[in-house]
């Protein structure tokens, strides 16, 4: 056994509820860290921008033991997977990018980390080509379980430990583009949804200190950053680890200079408070954008879902934010098909939501997920249903989309374009998320530009400029 910190590196898969510890005089340090030297690796990183921005940290801590990033079309000697496991089809997802990657990369050591490792590692151990399957609260220790880079013969190892010991707040900041950036700034979830299994895979709900979090958009923006998005699994709950608030740490970002700007990503509709709305409405630096989940317009389906809100106090939110700031973006997601939701609740859904003056809806249908309390509510829907309910609800959401850009066609707006052009034509965003495409100037890229809105474009797809 190899091992630090408390875990152990088994050469055989373990039990679904693996939780090894040793004592420290057992425990032998990470293998002489020359075998890592001009090693290559290949990252692929599956679900949400939180995933993204750890798989980012991952590299980072590879990088540092001489790990580099695999060339186009070279062979790597080690490959990372980082997992979903949001969905039945996210699992489906993971296991066929796990075989691809294999198949790509034959004699590459195989760690597969992420949601889906957490939640059930054996199963993934036994996938041809996998080596190490790692929980979520040993995934920014990776180097501390690999003793060198030989192929499993028979199974892969597994080192996790159970949820109710993941209690690491990991950091982490991720670069798209070099334009945006992803912050974490929060892991885990205390809310227990009756269909979710975020907090199995996450564990309890933890947070970086501002003062840390802080450095680290200072850090991006010496890196030449423009933008960040504020990212984790419940941001809005931030501060239960360190007894601080979300609101004190928009403050402190707030004061960053050499960012442009700050996105929030997805806060729940009961933690965005009026304090947040107004902070953002008169801030230097936040974005007029707000992502809420909403997942049913239905009180009957939501109290099934065990969700900390009612419709009521959802629209309440929505107001509030189009009275201070008239052109922010507010994207929602909503789930269709979920257990107990029966035409006359997806009816509820569709009215409320048809209602409200939101820019697009994401729209998931619901997966059930093992182990869940969903799984008790005896209604269910079927697969034909959920996808006829999942389109009426995208029709509505490409109607507000298109109103809301209309909306805006003829002001001005400060755009900040992105690195990646296509056919002579570049693409950036306002503040508030209208994507805007113009012809390629490489002296714009990543440089804050104030323009005037005009009409579409070919396809539809970005509002072009009226300079």
């Amino acid at each position: 056994m190899y091992g630090q910190g408390g875990f152990a590196f088994c050469k055989k898969a373990l039990p679904l509820d693996f939780n090894l510890f040793l004592p420290a005089s057992n425990i032998d340090t990470v293998t002489d860290p020359s075998i890592f030297e001009n090693k290559a690796a290949v990252y692929y990183t599956l679900g949400c921008k939180l995933n993204f921005a750890e798989t980012s940290a991952i590299g980072k801590v590879l990088a540092e033991y001489g790990i580099r990033k695999a060339r186009t079309g070279e062979k790597a000697d080690i490959c990372v997977v980082n997992t979903c496991s949001v969905t039945e089809l996210a699992d489906k997802k993971c296991r066929q990018a796990i075989r691809r990657i294999g198949k790509q990369h034959p004699d590459a050591f195989m760690v597969v980390t992420g949601c889906y490792a957490q939640l059930k590692p054996e199963e993934l151990s036994h996938i041809e080509g996998v080596d190490l399957v790692l929980g979520t609260e040993q995934k920014q220790d990776i180097l501390q379980y690999i003793d060198n880079f030989a192929k499993r013969e028979t199974g892969g190892a597994v080192i996790a430990s159970a949820a109710k010991d993941i209690r690491t707040f990991s950091p982490s900041c991720s670069a798209n583009d070099r334009t945006r950036h992803f912050l974490k700034v929060q892991d885990g979830c205390d809310y227990y949804c009756s269909y979710c299994t975020i907090p199995f895979a996450r564990g309890r709900s933890r947070n970086g200190t501002i003062v840390s979090l802080t450095e680290q958009a200072r850090e991006a923006a010496r890196k030449g950053g423009k933008e960040i998005v504020l990212t984790g699994v419940n941001i809005g709950d931030f501060g239960k680890s360190t007894g601080e608030s979300f609101i004190d740490l928009l403050r402190s970002l707030d004061e960053t200079e050499g960012i442009s700007r700050f996105r929030i990503s997805s806060i729940e509709p009961n933690l965005i408070t009026d304090e947040i709305i107004d902070f953002v409405a008169h801030s230097q630096r936040f974005a007029p954008h707000f992502h809420i989940p909403l997942q049913s317009g239905s009180d009957t389906v939501l109290s099934l879902m065990r969700r900390r809100y009612d419709t009521a106090l959802f629209c309440r939110k929505i107001e509030k934010i189009k009275s201070v700031m008239p052109h922010a973006f507010i994207g929602v997601d909503v789930i269709v098909g979920t257990r107990g939701e029966t035409d006359e609740l997806f009816e509820e859904t569709y009215r409320f939501i048809e209602s409200l003056p939101v820019s697009r809806l994401h729209v998931f249908s619901y997966s059930e997920r093992p182990g869940t309390q969903a799984l008790e509510i005896a209604h269910t829907v079927d697969t034909k249903t959920k996808h006829a309910r999942s389109q009426e609800l995208l029709d509505i959401s490409e109607r507000k989309l298109q109103t809301f850009y209309e909306s805006r066609i003829g002001q001005e707006a400060v755009v900040l374009f992105e690195h990646t052009h296509k056919d002579n034509l570049m693409y950036g965003f306002t503040e508030n998320y209208i994507r805007t495409e113009a012809p390629y100037n490489a002296s714009w890229v990543n440089k804050p530009r104030q323009v005037r809105l005009g009409g579409w474009n070919k396809d539809k797809t970005a509002l072009v400029l009226t300079l």
